[in-house]
């Protein structure tokens, strides 16, 4: 046996061998387009795009982003060309152009920036910038096919459609090479963090009084609305830097009556040594539709407590809202936190796809938040999210999007759906392996809301079901209601996605967590403690880089 053993070692030690040799060539020396194009997921046309002569990986990277790049621009002066002679489209035609607009010229910057550094290195990035730029480039990626999705779903014109999905499939194929090749060239094989010091710097949202750093005329505001009654945040041992306070109050007694108006007031394109900028939301009901733009960065917005400060909205997609526009609240601002507030979207069971809330923003993050809705309630879009203590409510799909998202600490209510209709909680859409994105719930609570727990013996309710082909959602130490149907996932469309998604559960608990009786597709899984810890906050979003800073408490690894 122990011969075997050795043998064995030999042999695995000469296969590790060849695949290091196998990769410093390709990064040292010119080999063939076709070496390079192997590990992509279209191979032949990859090949197309590198062209035929040989070079090294970050020739060949460069490439394809330079492409990609180019491909993009004209991608949006395209839209801009349909969308300037719109006298003649239909109402959801332009709101769907204009989804894709918005979505493009994001993806033109995410472009860009990735080019201006891989341009001027030839050898692996530090950690935190290669999945920085690992995350844009899955960002890209999501961005058209949701334009897709849009155009598919929407439009009426045909022609437009037509025009417009041949150019979109084309350049979902470029941006996967260049996805591709960006890992294989600057992302480091062993990944070195470099996070913050771990000193339980977790602030008391919920009671009491936060020692915010900030000017005098921001704490003359903030004393002011002390004053009133309206109690923030507190800790004894640490502080948020604040950059400036404003106050939101419908009756008046603050800086603004809208929360349009104090986002419109936020400083430009800040970083996060800046501070935050600070928005206190009394409490009261604000039918207010809220998209917080790229350059509002690092916003903290805090109401005063779930049901207390509520923004709210009815847009749907039987109304003629594409599903992303229909989001009550959205942001795409880095950086952005929400604490002690409701989102909720009233259109209702029968309106279909009607989203509360809807986050783009890298690194955002959402505290002691309620999410409500019916189909398509939290729209994780894209980029890196972490979601505490929140409550998430919703029938068809309630959760889902294609970011990369930790909830954790989290009350999740399945409600009554529609007559015939079943529940599935998530449906995450990944499209490309290469993409850092899925959906991992760790230590949540999952219960029937009170109009579903009547009815519990009649509606099935699913974990999920896979949204896009590549589909990756993990549920770990959860508490899982009797409620839960036995095979614990629900397919999309006959076997679409059967085999590729990537479905797993790890040291789940309750009556329904039993994994006895469930589905038996190749891309279900139920996984140990080594695979759990890749889905959790410091491995899948890096959390320890920029969490703390938030001042919201989380636990880096498994519980």
């Amino acid at each position: 046996m122990a011969f075997k053993n050795f043998t064995f070692m030999k042999l695995y030690v000469s296969f590790l061998l060849s695949i290091l040799f196998f990769v410093s060539l390709c990064v040292a020396n010119n080999v063939p387009p076709e070496t390079i194009c192997k590990g992509t997921i279209n191979p032949i046309y990859c090949k197309t795009v590198l062209g035929s002569e040989n070079g090294n990986i970050y020739d060949y990277g460069r490439i394809s982003i330079r492409k990609s790049l180019s491909q993009s621009r004209k991608f949006v002066n395209l839209l801009d060309s349909y969308l300037q002679g719109s006298s003649s489209l239909s109402q959801s035609t332009i709101r769907a152009l204009e989804d894709c607009q918005y979505l493009a010229n994001l993806s033109f910057e995410y472009l860009s920036n990735t080019y201006g550094t891989t341009n001027q290195s030839s050898n692996v990035l530090p950690t935190s910038q290669a999945e920085d730029f690992e995350t844009f480039l899955s960002a890209v990626l999501t961005n058209q096919q949701t334009c897709l999705d849009g155009l598919n779903t929407t439009t009426s014109d045909q022609r437009v459609k037509n025009d417009l999905s041949l150019s979109l499939s084309d350049d979902i194929k470029l941006h996967s090479v260049t996805l591709a090749l960006f890992l294989k060239g600057w992302m480091p094989a062993n990944k070195i963090r470099t996070s913050w010091p771990q000193k339980g710097r977790h602030l008391n949202f919920k009671n009491g009084r936060l020692p915010l750093k900030m000017s005098n005329k921001a704490r003359a505001i903030y004393d002011s609305a002390r004053r009133h009654g309206r109690k923030l945040l507190q800790t004894d041992e640490d502080s948020i830097l604040v950059s400036d306070i404003v106050v939101v109050s419908q009756d008046g007694s603050g800086n603004f009556t809208t929360i349009n108006d104090a986002i419109a007031a936020a400083p430009n394109n800040t970083v996060a040594s800046d501070g935050y900028f600070f928005i206190f939301i009394t409490k009261g009901v604000y039918q207010e539709y809220v998209s917080i733009p790229k350059n509002k960065k690092y916003l903290m917005m805090v109401g005063e407590g779930i049901n207390q400060t509520v923004i709210t909205g009815d847009h749907n997609v039987v109304d003629g809202f594409t599903t992303f526009n229909s989001a009550t609240f959205a942001v795409v601002a880095q950086g952005f936190v929400a604490v002690n507030i409701t989102f909720r979207n009233t259109a209702g069971a029968a309106k279909n796809q009607a989203v509360a809330l809807r986050s783009g923003a890298d690194m955002s993050t959402f505290y002691s938040c309620s999410f409500e809705g019916y189909q398509d309630t939290l729209y994780t879009h894209s980029l890196r999210q972490f979601y505490r203590e929140c409550d998430i409510y919703g029938t068809v799909d309630f959760i889902f999007g294609n970011g990369a998202v930790v909830l954790q600490n989290c009350n999740i209510y399945p409600r009554l759906p529609l007559s015939g209709q079943f529940n599935s909680i998530t449906a995450q859409g990944r499209t490309d392996p290469n993409q850092n994105t899925g959906t991992s719930i760790q230590n949540a609570t999952i219960k029937p809301a009170d109009d579903l727990a009547p009815n519990v013996a009649t509606v099935k309710t699913y974990l999920g079901r896979p949204w896009k082909e590549y589909s990756r959602t993990v549920y770990m130490q959860s508490f899982m209601d009797s409620f839960i149907n036995p095979s614990g996932w629900r397919e999309w469309n006959g076997d679409f996605a059967l085999n590729t998604l990537y479905y797993a559960e790890y040291s789940n608990r309750g009556a329904g967590s039993s994994t006895v009786n469930r589905v038996t597709w190749p891309g279900y899984h139920v996984i140990g403690a080594t695979d759990a810890a890749n889905f959790t906050v410091s491995n899948f979003v890096s959390g320890d880089d920029w969490i703390p800073q938030t001042g919201v408490p989380y636990s880096s690894g498994l519980i």
